[in-house]
């Protein structure tokens, strides 16, 4: 699936629950008409899916795809703490169903953050207060972003070196500025080398071509306003040579940013 189409695509949960201290817990076997995504927090379970035995543990997520055949037993469920998510997704524009592109089982590991994320989705779900279905559906969004960066996406930014991290905020938050290679790198006490070989290695990216990048896209949302002309985006986005500008814009956006316009 295109990262765009997935980014197009909006969940409606339909029953969220936090397994814990749970005695003789199992799950019936049935065909589901939902997706099931479901974190492990603690202790082990058999999850049979389309008659396959799946074993899942500690730091497990497990993404169902709808029509599957599941069934899941605990031989010690008092010891068995999962986060269970079932939800629809649908594509906002269309209203077409969405297939979440998450393996059937990885292993993320059990981290404070995404724990913290599940735990205020449980917080809104149970609450019921006014406007509780959209503060779930936003932490189930942030929630489902989170796992596809990391198994999808292959990036976990939570892992970045913690100078390139400051770099990409720094990067961020100053792309109108004549930003160097050079400044930053002094400015995180290391050589504009290493820091450009560690830059590439943690991104993927070269500095420099990162820095276009942040800039080309503030570009592209500044021109679909239509409040500015051209040559005022390009220097309001940090690009001194209007020419250039556009060709790099052509280059990477595969239209002029006049079109936008």
């Amino acid at each position: 699936m295109q990262s765009d189409n997935f980014d197009n695509a909006i969940p409606t949960l339909e029953y969220f629950i936090y397994r814990t201290n749970t005695s003789n817990w199992n799950i019936e076997p049935a065909l589901i008409d939902f997706i099931d995504l479901t974190y492990v927090l603690r202790g082990k379970a058999v999850y049979t899916i389309d008659y396959q035995k799946i074993l899942v543990s500690e730091g497990d997520v497990l993404c169902v795809p709808k029509n599957s055949h599941r069934f899941a037993v605990s031989e010690d469920p008092e010891n068995f703490e999962c986060f269970a998510a079932n939800f629809f997704m649908h594509n906002i524009n269309t209203n077409e169903e969405v297939h979440v592109p998450l393996p059937l089982l990885s292993n993320v590991g059990v981290h404070t953050e995404i724990v913290s994320m599940y735990r205020k989705l449980n917080e809104s779900w149970l609450s019921r207060q006014p406007g509780y279905t959209m503060r779930a559906r936003a932490h189930l969004m942030l929630i489902l972003q989170h796992f596809m960066t990391r198994l999808v996406y292959d990036v976990n930014t939570h892992k970045f070196d913690s100078r390139v991290r400051w770099a990409i905020r720094y990067i961020t938050e100053n792309y109108a500025n004549n930003i160097t290679i050079s400044e930053v790198a002094e400015a995180v006490s290391l050589n504009p080398i290493y820091f450009g070989t560690l830059f590439k290695k943690e991104t993927n990216t070269i500095f420099r071509d990162y820095v276009n990048t942040i800039r080309l896209n503030q570009a592209e949302d500044m021109l679909r306003t239509g409040q500015r002309n051209v040559t005022e985006v390009a220097h309001n986005c940090g690009f001194t040579d209007v020419s250039y500008f556009s060709r790099l814009f052509k280059k990477y956006k595969g239209i002029p940013p006049s079109a936008l316009r």
